[in-house]
């Protein structure tokens, strides 16, 4: 198995671990039984626990940030925009759950390091950014910008998490209302 196998390997299982037990309650060793290498390899990749869970972060953030941006990087109205950014939203939540639950169980963690930090900071600057230039153009409602990300963000998250709890069945249609919706709360 090449190094390259082999830190994908440790990555997955720290990602589905600390999904499912924390960052706290995930042992380096556990991570290594389930990634199906020894506890010393893991270190031969990572430092310590601290720079895997930050490496991971960092990895799914500039997924996530790309995924979003790229949705977005044209000049198209601003409400068929907005529903582009919605919809990768909900894309990249059906190809990644386990790595949305991770970023949101993450993001403001006391061991994410200066580097997850500043990334974290870049990505909501975009999506601020975004706002910003929509609100300029009098397309979005005149708040604060990061509160119209966390309106709509918080939105989002509460219909995938309304889903997992088994309340509503997450499907496209839902995802379009939903987005309908998100829309008419910060259009102008």
């Amino acid at each position: 198995m090449s190094a390259t196998d082999k830190r994908a390997l440790i990555l997955d299982a720290a990602l589905q671990l600390f999904v499912e037990r924390g960052y706290h309650g995930t042992p380096v060793p556990l991570i290594a039984e389930h990634a199906g290498v020894g506890a010393g390899t893991i270190y031969r990749y990572f430092a310590d626990k601290d720079a895997l869970v930050n490496e991971l972060f960092r990895q799914w953030k500039l997924h996530l940030g790309e995924s979003l941006l790229l949705a977005v990087s044209d000049d198209q109205p601003w409400r068929r925009r907005f529903g582009r950014l919605w919809q990768a939203l909900y894309h990249f939540s059906q190809e990644h759950p386990g790595a949305v639950e991770f970023l949101e169980l993450h993001q403001h963690s006391d061991y994410l390091d200066d580097a997850s930090r500043a990334l974290e900071q870049q990505m909501a600057d975009a999506l601020f950014g975004f706002v910003a230039v929509a609100q300029a153009e009098e397309a979005m409602v005149d708040l604060p910008p990061a509160a119209v990300v966390a309106m709509v963000y918080g939105a989002f998250l509460g219909l995938l998490r309304g889903a997992a709890l088994g309340w509503v069945t997450l499907d496209e249609a839902l995802v379009a209302q939903a987005e309908e919706r998100a829309w008419a709360l910060i259009r102008r």
